[in-house]
């Protein structure tokens, strides 16, 4: 079974225009990432979509291969289902551009389940939703699940209602008593934002249009939903550290210097 990943690059970022070249230890993040990715075994071939010649210049100048996609597209799976119309691909996996830390090893935990079974069309991350974070935060992505851990829906906000909060203690599965707080962690998780998708699955998402729900939340994956794919959710012990903002640069550049890594010379394509 053939899978392909895929990174969208967007320049024109409302809070950090120029992103995927923002320099990282001196090298453009789009780099990094591509990097990391490329050390996912599963995957055959690695490319960017973007909408913009000064990320296609920088990754064919580090000797990636990158798609010039539309500039209309209103979210990234959009411009992955666009980039990805003719690659001979079973599956194909949408890499977040600003994911310079991403482990190889979530790519492979991601297209698990659609390797395993060949019913579901679309599988996702998440991770327990640690204590020390706020659940009132919009910029981490809550998930609750089924039994068999297909999402039932994602939110920016807390899921289910009263969550979290003092909450008497509610029943467990087998009876027992467990506090709010327990059955929090039972039922709501932080969504990490990789998908792998079934070609068939990547190409009805993008011919169904953005939806209310997907419009309401700012969440491409709802439209999935809305319109009956469904998702399955891998519980992952990986953790995450975007660049959102442009304070991030430094928090990360922070982590991959304990991780060894030496600044470089800056070589970027085109003016950020």
């Amino acid at each position: 079974m053939k899978a392909v990943g895929v990174i969208p690059a967007r320049y024109g970022s409302t809070r950090f225009p120029g992103k995927p070249l923002a320099p990282i230890l001196g090298r453009p993040m789009i780099w990094h990432v591509y990097q990391r990715v490329r050390q996912c075994a599963v995957l055959e071939r690695v490319l960017v979509a973007t909408d913009d010649e000064r990320i296609i210049r920088a990754v064919r100048e580090f000797g990636g291969e990158a798609r010039l996609t539309s500039r209309e597209h209103r979210c990234g799976t959009d411009r992955v289902a666009e980039a990805a119309r003719d690659l001979q691909a079973d599956i194909i996996v949408n890499i977040q551009g600003d994911e310079p830390l991403i482990e190889p090893g979530m790519i492979s935990e991601v297209i698990e389940p659609l390797r395993d079974d060949p019913s579901i069309p679309i599988a996702t991350l998440v991770r327990e939703f640690e204590d020390h974070l706020d659940p009132e935060d919009p910029s981490l992505v809550k998930a609750v699940l089924t039994r068999d851990q297909s999402v039932l829906y994602f939110s920016r906000w807390p899921i289910a209602s009263g969550w979290p909060s003092s909450a008497p203690s509610v029943a467990g599965d087998v009876g027992s008593p467990r506090t709010a707080r327990q059955s929090r962690s039972h039922c709501t998780y932080r969504h990490i934002g990789i998908y792998a998708y079934r070609q068939e699955a990547l190409a009805a998402f993008s011919s169904f249009g953005p939806s209310l729900l997907e419009l309401a939340e700012d969440l491409e994956q709802l439209r999935a939903l809305e319109n009956g794919l469904s998702i399955r959710a891998v519980v992952t012990d990986y953790a995450t550290q975007g660049v959102d903002r442009p304070e991030d640069v430094e928090a990360v550049e922070a982590h991959m210097r304990e991780l060894g890594a030496e600044p470089q010379a800056v070589s970027l394509s085109g003016d950020l």
